[in-house]
Formats: structure tokens, sequence, C-alpha cells
């Protein structure tokens, strides 16, 4: 971490479910839900990054592959 930088590893379902839900964030007036405006910059860079990312926001078959994604992420009751 010499560079200042910070790694974060996600598995491919909890990258899926975090990009989905940072979209619906975005898509509110983060003032409402976020009370310190410096952490809108690390929000939007880390949606945009999982954007690029993730190919499976753009396939027909996104909200199948969302819904499964949650349930495999789920604790067993």
């Amino acid at each position: 971490m010499s560079d200042g930088q910070v790694t974060i590893e996600l598995t491919s379902d909890e990258a899926l479910v975090l990009s989905h839900w940072l979209e619906k964030l975005q898509m509110m007036d983060l003032s409402q839900v976020v009370d310190d405006p410096a952490v809108w910059a690390p929000i939007h860079r880390i949606a945009g990054t999982l954007d690029k990312t993730l190919p499976e926001l753009f396939a027909s078959d996104c909200e199948e592959r969302l819904e499964a994604a949650r349930q495999r992420l789920r604790p067993e009751d």
C-alpha cells in the first residue's frame, strides 16, 4: 500500500449485487443518504469501476443473474 492505493477484492456475486445497489443509490439525492459530500467521490469511483468490469450488467439476463447472486449471498436461515 505504499503507493496510496487500496485494493478491495470481491466475488463476482458481491460485485454484481453491490454495483446494482450503488446504481440505485446514485439515482437518489445522495445528500439524503450520505451526510458527508466527501464520500460521494469514492462512491462514484467504485460504481464506475464496477460498471467497467462487470459485463453481466449489460447482459439480457442481468436481472436473473442479479437475483441468483443475491440468493447465493443471503445467509441461510
